[in-house]
């Protein structure tokens, strides 16, 4: 009981007592660097980024901030430092890097390679076939799936043409 007791009043002195502009700066800093990362940054880290040249000062600002409630270090562990009270959504969202053309054309080219050199061999590897795999499989999570399914194609094929259980290891 006395424990939540403590737990609100810390957590009430984050609205009572506000941060300093430069420990503003600090947390908002800190705040960013967590959602862009997942973790949080190095004191040296947040030196450098907020224009401090003493890792001494981010240290009297961050516990400055704890004892204000703003921020909470757990287990006394690197990378530990937690914001109490969030305003900068974490960045969740992954978004696939596009392939500009001449990407797209030069990779579906190094798998036409590949392809090439198995339609032209007397025996597949099974080793190979299954690279060949992995690449149609790239090629689908790249979003490039029109080359994927002529590619299947190819690849039923020369599986084929190999006949039943006629791997080469």
């Amino acid at each position: 009981m006395e424990e939540n007791a403590t737990k609100n009043k810390a957590e009430g002195n984050a609205e009572a007592i506000r941060p300093t502009k430069k420990q503003k700066e600090l947390l908002t800093f800190i705040e960013e660097f967590i959602a862009q990362n997942g973790y949080s940054p190095s004191y040296r880290e947040i030196m450098n980024g907020t224009g401090h040249t003493s890792v001494a000062t981010v240290s009297l600002h961050v516990n400055s901030l704890i004892k204000r409630g703003h921020l909470r270090k757990r287990d006394r562990s690197a990378r530990s430092l937690e914001v109490v009270k969030q305003t900068v959504a974490p960045d969740k969202k992954v978004v696939p890097k596009q392939l500009k053309t001449s990407e797209e054309k030069w990779l579906v080219e190094k798998v036409e390679q590949f392809f090439k050199a198995a339609e032209d061999s007397p025996k597949v590897a099974e080793k190979e076939l299954d690279k060949l795999y992995v690449l149609i499989g790239a090629l689908k999570v790249l979003g490039i799936d029109g080359a994927a399914q002529s590619f299947i194609a190819r690849l039923t094929a020369i599986k084929d043409k190999q006949g039943d259980n006629e791997y080469v290891v």
